[in-house]
């Protein structure tokens, strides 16, 4: 009886086994990953569904004959040219510049789409498919912002520090600008010493196109520190105001110069008992400042004001004078052309003239005068007034917003000096990456 039960659990036993051996057995499924060719997008276009004409505009080449030449429907070409003038005026094609023409794939290969660049950020397309359209677009811009510190050398300037840096030579202007009424940037000293936060923008990453105008700087003059935080503009000239610690404009009525700067350099001061080598080398009081420049260099109001003179007279060849108000005056002499009137109202920075050798003048150059009360004096002694201080109402909002950009300008730390007066090597400002943003395609 044993050996019955016993049998007939071993014949069940083989009766699971083979059940489970007939069992088919799951694998895990496999992925395959397939690697995807990278489409060549660019404009908001598939280069790769078009034939593509890339080229720059030649001079003396029409729209109209650029575009019939790749094959495109005449009267769609007459539309863009008679519709679309705000967008995009046909007539205003600049030789050098570059363009895309997207043609279709076919025997026929007529132009569908072109894409002309005004500059590297700005570009306008012209859709010739279906119903015709143009629109303006930019590239996506790429901001970084950077914190740069440095301090001026021996024998060196504000151009040439920054220039070490590698940014933008139009920083120093703009630089320059936000001080153009606090310093004279051909008398800066070495020692003094700038701050700067900048935006740089760039496109594909690394392809530079400018930066976003300066809002916050700090420059130390002569020892004296000089911040600088933009703050809303002037409801008339919309000038933007840059401001002190102290919610002081920065802004002076006169600027210190006639000419921008980078584009002159003083040759002359005011000096009453100055030789001049014209008449001789005797004594001859010389009440002006003479700015050397290129003949035909812009001169520029340094205050708003009224023009009483412009004529030419004598020694002083052609010359503009302006009427600020009961107490000042300038005058501007040597012109080679005067582009002001009598009566006509002129405001700061304005072009009243340009550059020249007319009436006594061995070179190039304005000799700029300036009168208080009827009487001429040197404008660079001169504590020219300021303009308006911020208004009451926004000074307390203007110091607490102040209060963390502050805190980073000082925080800017400043190349370290050799101790050793025997190293002659220059010391290279400081240039650190702090922050990036992108600005998407609109």
């Amino acid at each position: 009886m044993k050996n019955k039960y016993f049998l007939l659990g071993l014949a069940a036993l083989s009766i699971v086994a083979c059940k489970k051996k007939e069992e088919p057995v799951t694998k895990s499924p496999v992925t395959m990953v397939v690697e995807e060719e990278p489409v060549d997008m660019r404009y908001g276009f598939n280069f790769e569904e078009f034939t593509v004409v890339q080229d720059t505009i030649e001079r003396g080449q029409s729209f109209g004959e650029l575009m019939i030449d790749h094959n495109a429907d005449y009267p769609k070409v007459v539309k863009i040219a008679n519709e679309f003038k705000d967008t995009f005026d046909v007539r205003k094609l600049q030789f050098g510049k570059p363009y895309y023409i997207l043609k279709s794939r076919d025997s026929i290969e007529s132009a569908q789409v072109f894409i002309y660049e005004q500059d590297r950020v700005n570009y306008t397309v012209v859709d010739l498919r279906d119903s015709v359209v143009a629109y303006r677009k930019q590239k996506p811009i790429k901001v970084i912002e950077r914190e740069i510190a440095g301090e001026i050398s021996n024998g060196s300037s504000l151009y040439l520090t920054l220039d070490s840096l590698g940014v933008d030579p139009n920083l120093t202007y703009e630089f320059s600008q936000i001080y153009a009424w606090q310093v004279d940037f051909w008398r800066i000293m070495p020692g003094d010493k700038f701050k700067l936060i900048i935006k740089e923008k760039y496109i594909n990453d690394s392809i530079y196109v400018g930066f976003e105008p300066v809002q916050n700087a700090y420059f130390e003059h002569r020892g004296e520190p000089l911040y600088a935080f933009e703050y809303g503009q002037d409801s008339l000239s919309q000038q933007v105001e840059f401001y002190d610690q102290n919610a002081m404009n920065l802004r002076r009525a006169f600027l210190k110069a006639p000419v921008r700067y980078k584009n002159f350099r003083i040759s002359s001061r005011y000096n009453l008992r100055r030789r001049i080598s014209y008449y001789g080398n005797r004594i001859r009081p010389h009440k002006g400042t003479d700015f050397a420049a290129p003949y035909g260099t812009p001169i520029i109001s340094t205050a708003d004001g009224v023009v009483v003179e412009s004529t030419r007279r004598g020694g002083n060849g052609k010359f503009v004078k302006i009427r600020h108000n009961g107490t000042y005056s300038t005058q501007y002499l040597h012109m080679s052309r005067r582009s002001v009137s009598v009566g006509q109202y002129v405001k700061q920075g304005q072009v009243i003239g340009y550059i020249g050798m007319t009436g006594n003048t061995s070179g190039p150059h304005v000799c700029y005068r300036f009168w208080k009360n009827g009487r001429q004096v040197d404008p660079l002694r001169e504590k020219l007034p300021s303009a308006e201080p911020i208004a009451e109402e926004l000074r307390e909002g203007f110091l607490e917003y102040i209060v963390p950009i502050k805190a980073r300008l000082d925080a800017i730390q400043y190349p370290i000096r050799p101790n050793s007066l025997e190293q002659e090597e220059p010391v290279t400002p400081l240039i650190t990456q702090t922050q990036e943003d992108v600005i998407s395609e609109p």
